[in-house]
């Protein structure tokens, strides 16, 4: 969903502009800002070559203090530059923080881009001291401008009983396979929920959805996952909140994976009968990053073989006299090869903007879905082109 009439929850602000750090002209750099203090939870990519930005944010996030704004630049992912890296980092919170008179230790940050590049701080810093001019409480500007090689933006939302909000912004169309959260994915409440209580859930949730996103296979340095919560709206029935938060991460992450590089079909892929719920979704993850099951994909090919194949090496436990595929709703294994018609499940796959595997391993009760797409042609030009 992107509407251009959504709007942040009670007491949340954003502001976006083009501060001159993309090459293109296009907004890249903004902050979202609370009135009151926020509750939070985070979680960032465990690459150990992970970027000043989150290793910063999760030092801040080992404190336990609450966090009032966030600031996010696109076009530098300020990754593999050392203490000069860090210390921009940090110059980036503490100029958003004197502008906002917030406190800098309350501020997050964000950078995504290019890998090995300095930001380029004259930018950077005099496009914050402009950032307060354009806050307001439209949502689209700040899910457009932290966008990289996306072809549109990201947004989803949630209005719970009594009036509480949740709405939320993403970025992420290459390198994806995320090991946490391979993407920017920020969602901003007004509900009032105890920060223990959510960061005890925060890690399901985030394995159950962007964790369960892939692309090609690689994880970035850069990227990670936040939910704000200011309380405004007062307080919440807690697991009405955590399935509504769950259903916008979801939301999110399957629009990532719709729009992947260089995508023409997003994948699906739902797996039952699963000795546990991390086999089910390792599982259904390892389908989705396989090259020869998207490729499959994008050529409308019913190859059930590369199911088979992926499902094996994931190393999730299978009964393959149990074992079950279907493709668009069309079985065609079930212990053994079923007779079906190859000719009619392509031109469904072809129809299709999504196609859907089921498995079922026959091993146990659980279950997992994962999200993928489409390997195209078109993703090895845009990263053959990317930084050239």
């Amino acid at each position: 969903m992107n509407d251009v009439s959504l709007t942040f929850p009670r007491g949340f602000q954003a502001a976006a502009m083009a501060a001159g750090i993309k090459p293109s002209g296009k907004p890249d750099l903004s902050c979202v800002v609370s009135a009151t203090d926020c509750a939070w939870a985070f979680a960032g990519t465990r690459s150990t070559t992970a970027a000043a930005s989150v290793l910063r944010n999760r030092e801040r996030y080992a404190s336990g203090q609450p966090v009032r704004a966030l600031v996010v630049n696109a076009g530098v992912a300020n990754a593999a530059t050392g203490r000069q890296g860090a210390r921009d980092n940090a110059d980036m919170a503490d100029a958003l923080g004197s502008v906002l008179n917030v406190p800098e230790d309350a501020v997050l940050t964000a950078s995504t881009g290019i890998i090995g590049h300095l930001l380029p701080m004259d930018k950077v810093l005099s496009g914050i001291e402009h950032l307060p001019e354009e806050l307001s409480e439209a949502a689209l500007p700040f899910a457009t401008a932290i966008m990289t090689t996306d072809t549109r933006p990201k947004t989803a939302s949630a209005t719970l009983p009594g009036g509480a909000r949740i709405v939320g912004m993403a970025k992420g169309s290459g390198m994806i396979h995320p090991d946490m959260a391979t993407m920017f994915a920020f969602a901003f409440t007004d509900a009032q929920v105890d920060q223990d209580a959510l960061r005890a859930a925060f890690p399901g949730i985030v394995a159950r959805t962007f964790n369960a996103v892939t692309v090609d296979g690689d994880t970035s340095t850069s990227d990670m996952t936040a939910v704000l919560a200011n309380g405004q709206a007062g307080a919440v029935d807690l697991p009405e909140f955590l399935t509504a938060l769950e259903g916008v991460m979801r939301d999110l992450a399957r629009q990532i994976a719709a729009d992947g590089e260089g995508a023409s079909k997003l994948l699906t892929v739902k797996v039952v009968g699963a000795a546990t719920e991390a086999e089910a979704l390792t599982a259904a993850r390892t389908c989705c990053v396989s090259p020869l099951l998207k490729s499959a994909v994008h050529g409308s090919d019913p190859n059930w073989g590369r199911v088979i194949m992926a499902v094996g090496r994931s190393g999730a436990q299978v009964d393959i006299e149990k074992m079950q595929v279907s493709v668009q709703g069309i079985p065609v294994f079930a212990g053994k090869p079923l007779g079906y018609d190859a000719a009619t499940t392509s031109a469904a796959m072809k129809a299709a903007s999504e196609v859907v595997f089921d498995i079922d391993l026959g091993v146990g009760q659980a279950q997992g879905e994962a999200w993928g797409c489409d390997l195209s042609a078109e993703y090895v030009s845009i990263n053959a082109d990317y930084t050239t």
